[in-house]
């Protein structure tokens, strides 16, 4: 039996020996794959600065009755033109008035079927951004006092941010790296390279309701005192490190 065996393993060797001087070589590869699954590890910072607004926006509107469409139309356009000359010389310049809406619709009784027209109103607003912050009371009254009948929210904004959110955005690396190291310090693991960074923008301006008001301001209503106070202007990073 053992000489069967050693006499296959010869044979087949002899075999391959003759293959190789006859035909050449037998094709033989070895492919070598290497994984390497490292997460990055992420944190995010959060900064904070808080400016102060030099920009004021708010809405001025008119409304007005008629038994047409005309008359209306030119009740709203005898006010609404009042509104904004009042406006301009408050000292808002001109670009800085836009008309935001503008529209005539019929009222209807519609206890007579199937519905009667008993007259038109129309409406238009103007957005008025005022960039003297110490004007802004006197442009509402201005407003009001030639004949705006509805008055929308002021917003109080900043007009360039770019300073402030730098410095919130140094803020906020700064908080997200001091998070980093500290983790890495109580885990027990090396930070390496920063591989991401991604940031998100918050603070919006800073709305402050205000009453419609019934009828245009006179000599013996209060004037307006509206304060802009401040805004919050944030920035949050992302950070994401090689760990080593």
């Amino acid at each position: 039996m053992r000489n069967d065996f050693a006499g296959a393993v010869i044979l087949f060797f002899l075999s391959l020996f003759a293959y190789v001087k006859l035909v050449g070589p037998i094709p033989f590869s070895v492919t070598s794959v290497t994984t390497n699954q490292s997460q990055p590890f992420t944190v995010t910072g959060e900064g904070k600065v808080t400016a102060t607004p030099d920009v004021a926006i708010f809405t001025a509107g008119v409304t007005a009755q008629g038994a047409t469409a005309r008359d209306a139309q030119n009740s709203l356009n005898s006010v609404i033109n009042k509104v904004s000359d009042a406006v301009k010389n408050a000292g808002v310049d001109g670009k800085d008035i836009q008309t935001s809406t503008y529209s005539i619709t019929p009222s209807y009784n519609y206890q007579i079927h199937p519905g009667k027209i008993t007259g038109y109103t129309a409406n238009s607003n103007l957005t008025v951004k005022v960039r003297t912050m110490a004007r802004v009371n006197s442009v509402i009254d201005a407003a009001t006092s030639a004949g705006a009948n509805e008055l929308g929210g002021v917003t109080f904004d900043v007009s360039d941010k770019s300073n402030y959110e730098n410095e919130a955005r140094a803020k906020a690396v700064a908080d997200a790296k001091a998070k980093a190291e500290n983790a890495a310090k109580i885990a027990g693991f090396s930070l390496g390279t920063i591989v991401n960074y991604s940031e998100t923008f918050g603070g919006m301006p800073r709305p402050v309701p205000m009453m419609a008001q019934a009828e245009g301001g006179g000599p013996a209503t209060p004037p307006t005192q509206v304060e802009p106070g401040t805004n919050e202007i944030s920035v949050t990073v992302t950070l994401s490190y090689e760990i080593r």
